[in-house]
């Protein structure tokens, strides 16, 4: 985990930790501020990389606390703050798509009080209503998606994105069987429709993948390859799944689909005729009659809100019988023309709220606390509990993050721990049953010396993380490890994490250099280990000591240089060893190295220990010199290009290195530092957001040809 993450995530539990805290007018920008930062970061964790690490109700509290500022503070609301917009999940490998009608989020509650408030809110926007009929449906737990038909025809699928445009991902939808292809829309006078729907896996499909996979592990095992990590939950996998490549490996994961609204309908003249069957009720059970799955066999409607949550709390009870996941209710004002009127923000629709189910709780004893070592150096601790199953998992280690997070909740060792899994995924200590506390309680004292090499441990100023420094750390060394023979870094096939960890445990390896030392004859002797595999690990090793000079300072783990600036460090010395004559002052002169990264560096080449590695790895024949840039022309001359969309000439790596090769520069995002945007096909939110910059220039992949022949 990068340092700026874990900043982060503590930045989130401190947010947690004072969530009733006075919001003045002297503290309500910062406040306002972090939450923002923080919502945001959950939603690139929970939407785009499927690994969510607070539970849905602690991140609700947050946005709650969020929106109670921007109604104490009105100034401090702007368009980019979340609660003005739809969390964003749109990727750069597919289209991007524009939704006929904004596809928004749902506003959350938890008990009858919340939903009293939204009974109020409704009525008040109805003062004129007869009744009122809300009608109540399971949440499912999936990943939400669009698809539009036109004359009958399914002509695009999307996802949710941003709430306005979407991924185009309609070659993966119409592997789905319960999305139909073909439509009799056209028997009610319309010419086109957009559905709203989830996309799900059900719950004995999972396990089916799981078996599967596992299976194939033992497979992968025997050829010394690493093996694949389990499918965690349904949400995440179903979600991964419609961001496939490959519409045959989506066909493979047998998804489903329920519709759970109407988005938008339109007759032959292009008018709006959305509220064409009237009741919400009456148009998912139309849906059902042409094909379509719908929750019609599990909905009810009811004229008091009361009685809505007793429906709630009844599906609650029952929600581990249903075959799909399901993490709440949705209530809905039943009459379309009411919906209408009640409106929406840009948030949320007014007319509708989800009922959340409480997050599945265990709750077993801390038996002790163990301490982890990581690649810089950060310790961190781990809650060994009495094994408890909770959703299907047997669970019995569970991260304490730091020492704030122990002292903040109050956790001691022989304490009862209620846990929960963030996200279903990822396990996590709520609190402490403090009712069953006795006198075996033992406070939690954090190590002063490292638990690996026991050398002192240190707390940067600016840091809430303890560190050892000692880089000849046992536990960091392993770490260590796995990163210097990774993909991007030394890039030595045949050499994961698991490979490692053997060849330490058998002796073969012990540090960096013993890996240019490996005795293959006792490889030979592990399980799993043929010729082939074998002559193929001897020969991507030495392979390695060739590399560009690049690769050799990532793979040194310098704390903040990541590969723009380990590319960017290889062009300015003759010898890697030359750094050490190097000031803070010369490091911070080198174009995007700031301050912190400048000390890093500073810090790395002065340490003996760091230069005589460096020298060692010379000594066996591994690359430490300049990476001299051969430019086959000036002509882009200091020039900056980005590359997006499918691109049908060059590879995007061979694009990156002819940039190089002709004197520009690659960047990583759009912004007023673009020259030049080469847009391939199916090219999406760059390319719109490029088009709205008047210094970038947008080309195609053959201009950019032209510019270098």
């Amino acid at each position: 985990m990068q340092n700026s993450e874990q900043e982060q995530i503590q930045q989130i539990h401190s947010l947690l930790q004072n969530i009733n805290q006075t919001i003045n007018e002297s503290n309500s920008q910062i406040v306002h501020q972090q939450l923002s930062n923080a919502i945001q970061f959950l939603d690139q964790k929970y939407y785009v990389d499927a690994a969510p690490i607070v539970t849905d109700y602690q991140y609700d509290l947050l946005f709650k606390q969020l929106k109670q500022i921007e109604a104490q503070f009105p100034n401090l609301v702007h368009s980019n703050s979340p609660t003005q917009k739809v969390a964003n999940d749109i990727s750069s490998t597919f289209q991007t798509v524009q939704h006929l009608v904004p596809m928004l989020s749902l506003e959350n509650s938890y008990n009858l009080e919340d939903l009293m408030e939204f009974d109020r809110r409704v009525h008040d926007a109805l003062p004129n209503a007869f009744a009122i009929d809300y009608i109540v449906e399971p949440k499912f737990d999936g990943s939400s998606i669009a698809l539009v038909y036109e004359n009958d025809q399914l002509v695009r699928a999307a996802t949710r994105g941003n709430g306005t445009e979407g991924d185009d991902i309609t070659e993966n939808a119409k592997t789905i069987k319960s999305i139909p292809k073909q439509v009799k829309f056209s028997q009610y006078g319309i010419t086109k429709i957009e559905l709203r729907g989830e996309v799900l896996l059900e719950l004995k499909t999972l396990e089916k993948l799981n078996q599967e996979r596992t299976l194939l592990n033992e497979s992968l095992r025997e050829q010394g390859k690493k093996e694949l990590e389990l499918y965690k939950n349904a949400r995440n996998t179903a979600a991964g799944s419609l961001r496939l490549k490959n519409p045959q490996e989506v066909a493979e994961r047998n998804l489903d689909a329920f519709m759970y609204q109407i988005g938008k309908i339109e007759n032959q003249q292009g008018e709006d005729i959305t509220q064409l069957f009237k009741t919400h009720e009456k148009s998912l059970a139309t849906l059902q009659e042409l094909g379509f799955k719908t929750a019609t066999n599990h909905l009810k409607v009811f004229s008091n809100i009361q009685a809505v949550e007793t429906f709630c709390k009844e599906w609650e009870a029952k929600r581990d019988s249903f075959p799909f996941d399901i993490d709440g209710m949705v209530i809905k004002v039943n009459d379309l023309q009411q919906q209408h009127l009640i409106g929406r923000t840009s948030h949320h629709p007014k007319w509708a709220i989800a009922f959340k189910f409480k997050a599945k709780q265990a709750i077993s004893k801390l038996l002790k606390v163990d301490y982890q070592v990581g690649r810089t150096g950060a310790v961190t601790p781990v809650a060994k509990i009495n094994p408890v199953q909770l959703m299907g998992v047997e669970i019995s280690s569970i991260s304490l993050h730091n020492e704030e997070f122990i002292s903040s909740k109050d956790i001691q060792l022989n304490d009862m721990v209620i846990v929960e899994r963030a996200g279903d995924v990822i396990p996590y200590i709520v609190g402490v049953d403090y009712s069953q506390r006795n006198n075996t309680q033992i406070p939690i004292v954090f190590p002063t010396h490292c638990p690996s090499c026991n050398d002192i441990l240190i707390k940067p100023i600016e840091e809430s993380v303890w560190r050892c420094q000692n880089v000849a750390c046992p536990a960091q060394q392993e770490e260590h490890l796995i990163h210097f023979v990774s993909k991007g870094a030394m890039n030595i096939d045949g050499m994961g994490e698991e490979i490692i960890r053997k060849f330490l445990q058998e002796n073969i390896i012990t540090d960096i250099i013993s890996i240019y030392n490996i005795d293959f004859n006792k490889v030979a002797l592990l399980d799993g280990w043929k010729e082939k595999s074998l002559n193929n690990l001897q020969q991507s090793i030495e392979q390695s000591k060739q590399n560009e000079l690049w690769r050799l300072i990532v793979g040194l783990g310098i704390r903040h240089v990541g590969t723009a600036t380990a590319k960017m460090l290889a062009t300015q010395v003759e010898s890697l060893t030359l750094f050490k004559n190097w000031t803070i002052e010369q490091f911070t002169e080198l174009q995007d190295v700031g301050p912190k990264v400048a000390e890093g560096l500073h810090a790395f080449f002065q340490d003996e220990h760091n230069l005589n590695l460096i020298l060692k790895l010379k000594d066996i024949g591994i690359n430490i010199n300049k990476t001299e840039i051969i430019l086959d022309s000036n002509k882009l001359n200091g020039k900056s290009f980005l590359f997006t969309g499918s691109l049908s000439q060059f590879s995007r790596d061979e694009a990156k290195n002819l940039v190089e090769q002709n004197g520009g520069k690659n960047i990583s995002a759009v912004s007023s530092k673009l020259d030049y945007l080469v847009a391939g096909e199916k090219a999406g939110s760059k390319l719109k957001k490029a088009e709205k910059i008047a210094t970038i220039k947008v080309i195609t992949e053959q201009d950019f040809l032209d510019m270098i022949k």
